[in-house]
């Protein structure tokens, strides 16, 4: 049996006695560890698979230790203009075993997947009925004439008009 697992917003396929390095994770080593976030769960006869996890199973680990990783280095340079910077990283991680994939009763993961879908149901018809409203609102409010700005003068305008009334003038 294996089962794919969501730890730290990342995924890991697990079997029973597989050992992981995750990311860093609170705990003294030996202690054991229980992950709810079972995405998915198969064996070589059936598979399920979670929305978005499956109900009712479970990871059981155990923390080995806390380590860091072999050192990455960060080199960052810009050509011909005499910058480099060069440092280097460590991530923590920790190792842990997996004990068991835990499965729950199959009549309680039935009830609470037939459960959701009514709740979001219900939520989408008070959604929907809100909408409507808000576009005719909206519809209303784009019937009514718009005004037109006034027309702002400007010194090219001016400019223009002295010279219309200069020429009028001299021909008088």
């Amino acid at each position: 049996m294996y089962a794919i697992i969501d730890y730290s917003g990342k995924q890991f396929r697990v079997e029973k006695g597989a050992e992981l390095r995750v990311p860093l994770t609170k705990g003294a080593a030996g202690s054991n560890i229980t992950i709810d976030q079972v995405l998915l769960v198969g064996d070589d006869k059936e598979t399920k698979v979670g929305q978005p996890t499956v109900n009712g199973v479970s990871v059981d680990a155990t923390i080995l230790s806390h380590e860091r990783e072999r050192k990455v280095t960060v080199f960052k340079f810009k050509r011909r203009k005499g910058y480099q910077k060069k440092a280097g990283h460590r991530q923590d991680y920790t190792l842990i075993r997996i004990n068991d994939i835990k499965s729950g009763s199959s009549k309680a993961a039935t009830k609470a997947k037939d459960d959701k879908p009514v709740a979001k149901k219900t939520a989408v018809k008070k959604t929907t009925a809100k909408k409507p409203a808000a576009k005719k609102a909206r519809a209303e409010a784009s019937d009514k004439p718009k005004k037109a700005a006034p027309k702002k003068s400007t010194a090219a305008a001016k400019k223009t008009t002295a010279k219309n009334t200069r020429s009028k003038k001299s021909a008088e």
